[in-house]
């Protein structure tokens, strides 16, 4: 009988608890515009790069993304919807983001062919402090923010001129976080839409101050540049290897599922290749087309971005980069954390 008692006892302290549980404040909500008008290149640069350090050390429980394509039909899409997230050791929240892209028929009816959320949670308790109504703003941000971080450790000063292959919103990230970090004096840009790529070189050239401008083609912008960002959904690659100074940096982030290939493996084999996250690349980023046509294994990978971060050396001379990037949860839960502590004090 004493040990029912005491089973009962617990029992109803477990229900008390329940019950002060259900006072917790629920998440506060942001907008967009609460969001794009706080949260800068700034702040995100050196939380993704402390991010990436930590995850080389093994320190984010960050898992493989989620991808849910959602097939044109008469009721639905096109589109796709990625999950990710990740927790940072030591820190006092981790993030889930979903971000959805790719929904081109929106256009059609006036919306952007993207949104996205994140859900910012209490390390100390698991419940949720924040959801940032964000339709992808913080994803380009911090998109942005790793291709500053490799500009920041794989492209020497001297190497001034830019491209960007894709002249979307994350190229516009791009250029905005790597002219943080580094010192541009021209940038050369190929998108697929002539007006579109005239209204991005229009708009960067007046935000960041240096000449942007628009190339008849992928060769010509590419061959007259030292650095170049590649940010497109090709399933086909966007450049060849005879284009490219023997120097020069690619930073490579359209590919993020099995179905994407923007660098040819000749380029992939020739390179000092360096990823985000070996595992993932190997899954859905550039490295997977060449580990599948047999020319490179994960241990050719000289780096991950973190491993540089850390102190292994990053640019040793005038040898050709690329840097595979493939969104990782730990950005995510670096931007959210840091969007936290912004958006919190407003």
């Amino acid at each position: 009988m004493k040990g029912i008692g005491k089973r009962l006892e617990r029992v109803s302290r477990m229900g008390l608890s329940r019950r002060r549980m259900a006072t917790v404040a629920p998440p506060r909500l942001f907008s967009y515009e609460e969001i794009k008008a706080s949260v800068q290149e700034k702040h995100a640069i050196e939380s993704v790069e402390t991010a990436f350090g930590m995850l080389a050390k093994d320190k984010v429980d960050v898992p493989i993304p989620m991808h849910i394509g959602i097939d044109e039909s008469p009721e639905a899409g096109p589109g796709d919807c990625h999950i990710k997230g990740g927790y940072i050791f030591g820190t006092k929240t981790w993030t889930v983001k979903l971000a959805n892209v790719s929904f081109y028929k929106n256009l059609e009816k006036g919306l952007p062919p993207g949104s996205g959320i994140f859900v910012v949670i209490d390390a100390t308790n698991g419940f949720p402090l924040a959801i940032f109504q964000e339709n992808r703003y913080l994803t380009d941000l911090r998109t942005g923010a790793a291709g500053a971080v490799s500009v920041k450790h794989f492209a020497a000063k001297d190497h001034t001129k830019v491209c960007f292959l894709g002249t979307g919103m994350i190229a516009g990230a791009m250029a905005r976080a790597s002219s943080e970090v580094h010192k541009w004096t021209e940038a050369y840009c190929y998108g697929l839409d002539e007006k579109m790529t005239q209204k991005f070189c229009d708009e960067m050239e007046g935000q960041l101050g240096f000449p942007f401008k628009v190339c008849k083609s992928a060769e010509e912008a590419v061959s007259s540049s030292d650095v170049i960002f590649t940010q497109t959904p090709a399933s086909k690659t966007v450049l060849e290897y005879e284009w490219l100074k023997p120097h020069a940096t690619i930073i490579a982030s359209g590919s993020d599922q099995s179905t994407k290939n923007e660098i040819p493996i000749d380029v992939m084999a020739k390179s000092k290749m360096v990823c985000d996250l070996v595992r993932q690349c190997s899954k859905v980023g550039e490295l997977r087309t060449a580990l599948e046509a047999g020319v490179m294994k994960e241990s050719d990978v000289y780096a991950e971005i973190g491993d540089v971060v850390n102190g292994k050396p990053g640019r040793e001379g005038d040898e050709l980069i690329l840097v595979d990037l493939t969104g990782t949860g730990a950005q995510d839960a670096a931007i959210g954390q840091v969007a936290w502590e912004v958006l919190s004090k407003s």
